[in-house]
């Protein structure tokens, strides 16, 4: 996404690094596209590895699985029961479809647009079905249990923020799970539960791909960085999602929407500003190479 705006001075690696973590680790779970974010926090900053990117979204991803102790102590211990076992079954049917298609798409050579444009009409569009879809609910009794259709929505939802750009793993998948009649704190946490291990599964591919394919004059992976970045996205992710659990049980996903509408807005403002202004040459990372092969199913 090469998006140029007049020349500045270096941004020492650190501070570039703090900013990223914090955007990763707010917008990872929010319903509001990390793509966007992340977008728009490269329009100034160097952008970093995709070895680096992946990482500090794992780091993200981990740090809230202590706020579902209470999923978690189900699984472990109270997996005899027929309603756990169906839970955890349809998280698990839920994470395969993903897996399953994502693969064969990702074999048949998918190529994801290298520019914003997308982007920002993903993120548009998903802000304006917010508005509405919660319009919609508005009086609408939703329930508790987790169907067979919903579980299939949500796969789709998944597979969607793949494909799209700017879509939001977790926008798509809650917006499927509400037009289905499920409720918004069942929703989101179904979203988070079936996204945790397909986050983490196709982090885990990318970072053996990188590791196991990195160019033998590849320069070396700043890990510190790597570490510093990890930590921070983990931090703030950890209170992220934590808000927003509690802010789903007393509010709709409007703001949201309103949001994401506004930030499609200023980034199609300020493409507008870039190109009106005379190219000079893109900044570069002083930390690693431009590398944008981030598998967008992490969004």
């Amino acid at each position: 996404m090469h998006v140029i705006f007049a020349s500045k001075p270096p941004m020492p690696v650190w501070i570039a690094v703090i900013i990223l973590a914090v955007v990763e680790g707010i917008t990872e779970f929010i319903p509001v596209s990390s793509t966007g974010h992340l977008l728009l926090a490269e329009l100034w900053l160097p952008r970093q590895t995709d070895l680096f990117n992946i990482v500090i979204q794992c780091g993200a991803v981990l740090a809230v699985l202590p706020l579902f102790h209470e999923r978690l102590h189900q699984f472990l211990f109270r997996w005899r029961e027929r309603e756990t076992q169906q839970y955890m079954f349809k998280i698990l049917v839920a994470f395969a479809i993903t897996g399953a298609i994502g693969f064969v798409l990702d074999k048949k050579g998918l190529k994801l647009p290298d520019e914003p444009r997308p982007v920002v009409i993903a993120l548009f569009v998903g802000g304006a079905l917010f508005v509405l879809v919660e319009k919609w609910l508005h009086g609408r009794g939703l329930g508790e249990q987790v169907t067979w259709p919903i579980v299939i929505a949500v796969a789709i939802g998944q597979l969607l923020a793949a494909v799209f750009p700017g879509t939001s793993r977790s926008g798509a998948t809650i917006l499927f799970a509400l037009l289905l009649g499920l409720n918004r704190v069942k929703a989101t946490e179904f979203s988070f539960l079936v996204g945790i291990p397909t986050m983490l599964a196709a982090g885990g591919l990318k970072i053996f791909k990188s590791l196991h394919h990195r160019a033998v004059d590849a320069p070396a992976e700043n890990w510190n960085m790597v570490l510093l970045a990890t930590v921070i996205a983990a931090v703030v992710s950890f209170v992220a999602v934590k808000w927003l659990l509690r802010y789903v049980q007393t509010h709709t996903f409007t703001a949201f929407g309103w949001y994401r509408m506004g930030m499609a807005a200023l980034i199609a403002l300020l493409l507008a500003i870039s190109q009106a202004r005379p190219r000079t040459s893109t900044h570069s990372s002083t930390y690693a190479p431009a590398d944008r092969a981030v598998p967008y199913i992490l969004r």
